[in-house]
């Protein structure tokens, strides 16, 4: 392995630890990416099952109002 000036062989473990940092970094921003994505899909869901259950109750309201003339 060939050097630069000014750096040692004993640098090397240094740089190791450094790429292993910057790995689990990544690994980490990347599992919390998904976890907020899921999140998201999983509130836009229960968003959608929401109104879903007004549009029918306000139909079985107008239903109930017309049945009563």
């Amino acid at each position: 392995m060939v050097f630069a000036p000014g750096e040692k062989p004993g640098n090397e473990p240094e740089e190791v630890k450094l790429q292993n940092a910057s790995k689990q970094i990544v690994q980490n921003a990347i599992l919390r990416a998904v976890q907020q994505v899921s999140q998201e899909s999983q509130r836009r869901e229960e968003r959608i099952s929401d109104n879903q259950g007004h549009i029918q109750l306000g139909v079985g309201e107008l239903t109930k109002k017309h049945e009563k003339k």
